[in-house]
């Protein structure tokens, strides 16, 4: 046999070997000598493939999670502005920023974006759920009879010249109930005759022309007979201090 029919041959092999290769076995994956698909090594290299498919999405995903994130508070302002709603009368609540529920509604409401108003719409939810708790004033009212305002006022404005200011707010809620009226009307009899606090009242430090006025009604500052010098000093004291603060 001569050397080109040997080549000849050799080429006609390796032409038969290829094409048993099927055309959707890539050729790296067919093992020549068993003439049939290496599984082992396509395994391996699919789940190489599919590990790192799943870490581009994975990373792909995490970005524009971020992205999202950064976008939504992006929308939100810098600070909120706190606007309580309309409350009823006689009710009064106050908001202190350094709240801890407070500091948490803000928080919660700049990772999601809101605006200024749907923060507001949290605040008048948190007061009327402090409203819903409050005693109901018409009823507390006709609980006391016909000179109920009467004996509120009396109340509050006793609590006012006799108690510090600090101790004035945490015994001001009594007032508002029919029962803590008349506790304070008998700590009242009982303290009738009680001198005038030396100490600084609430009265000294919120000093109100209506409180003067009902603090001028008392015999103690214009009856014959029942005028009390202490009381009518504490009394001019007061409206020279409030007269300097209006200068």
């Amino acid at each position: 046999m001569s050397e080109d029919q040997v080549n000849e041959n050799t080429e006609t092999s390796t032409e038969e070997s290829s094409s048993d290769i099927p055309s959707y076995v890539p050729e790296k994956f067919w093992n020549k000598d068993l003439n049939e698909v290496n599984v082992e090594e396509l395994g391996a290299s699919y789940k190489a493939l599919e590990k790192r498919l799943g870490q581009r999405t994975e990373e792909l995903a995490g970005s524009i999670r971020e992205e999202v994130l950064a976008d939504i508070k992006g929308q939100a302002p810098e600070s909120y502005e706190i606007q309580l709603p309309e409350l009823p009368d006689g009710v009064q609540i106050d908001v202190d920023p350094d709240q801890p529920l407070l500091q948490w509604w803000q928080e919660t409401a700049r990772s999601k974006g809101l605006s200024n108003e749907d923060f507001n719409k949290g605040i008048e939810a948190f007061v009327q759920n402090e409203i819903s708790g409050l005693p109901d004033r018409e009823s507390q009212i006709n609980l006391l009879g016909e000179n109920a305002n009467q004996r509120i006022e009396s109340a509050d404005l006793w609590a006012k010249k006799n108690l510090t200011e600090s101790s004035y707010e945490a015994i001001s809620n009594l007032a508002s109930t029919a029962d803590g009226v008349r506790a304070i009307e008998e700590i009242m009899k009982l303290n009738k005759d009680a001198p005038i606090p030396s100490t600084e009242t609430k009265i000294d430090v919120s000093l109100d022309p209506l409180d003067l006025r009902s603090m001028m009604n008392d015999e103690r500052y214009w009856k014959d007979g029942a005028k009390d010098p202490a009381y009518i000093k504490k009394v001019t004291d007061l409206y020279e201090k409030y007269s300097s603060r209006k200068v």
